[in-house]
């Protein structure tokens, strides 16, 4: 379901040969389907050689048998997520563009990558609905060439992420952070 044609081709390409990201089965990537916070969690844990964690996680929705539990555990004491104030952490809901630029920046402060990047958010109409909490991390991804317009100029910071957004972000973020 990824052809040579398709704009996210190479990107979804340079996370799978990395192992960033995996397929949703060994045939099928499914680029537009939309991005979990249980699996952001676990592209970040893949970025970082997947450590050995111990100890707890802190949220009542995550249980050793899920598969994004060891990812949880270890961005969740490093300070790479954070949860919902009711002590969860919603791993099967889907993440907004805004929520993922700030995994990604949590990241990136967690590495001491430089965090000085930034974008003009003002430049998209719809710049008013950036949750305050997102702003920072959303003008560096969007500084950095991470996070960027939709066709139509929105910024779409409520929207949902899709696999190949996801995955063009990623090999942006690896290419463009983690390298410089």
């Amino acid at each position: 379901d990824v052809a040579e044609s398709d704009w996210f081709f190479q990107a979804v390409k340079y996370v799978f040969e990395r192992g960033i990201m995996v397929g949703t089965s060994d045939t099928t990537f499914e680029p537009q389907s939309s991005v979990t916070r249980g699996q952001v969690v676990q592209m970040l844990y893949n970025l970082e050689g997947q450590p050995a964690v111990t100890g707890e996680d802190g949220f009542t929705d995550v249980q050793s048998k899920d598969w994004w539990y060891s990812a949880v555990v270890w961005a969740s004491q490093n300070e790479v997520v954070s949860g919902y104030g009711d002590g969860t952490f919603q791993p099967k809901r889907n993440i907004s563009r805004q929520e993922f630029a700030q995994m990604l920046f949590n990241y990136a402060k967690f590495k001491g990558y430089d965090l000085t990047a930034g974008g003009d958010l003002a430049q998209f109409p719809d710049a008013g609905a950036i949750s305050d909490w997102a702003e920072t991390a959303l003008s560096w991804a969007n500084g950095k060439g991470l996070i960027n317009g939709h066709d139509n100029g929105t910024i779409d910071t409520q929207g949902n992420t899709t696999r190949a957004q996801a995955a063009s972000i990623m090999k942006n973020f690896d290419l463009k952070v983690v390298e410089d």
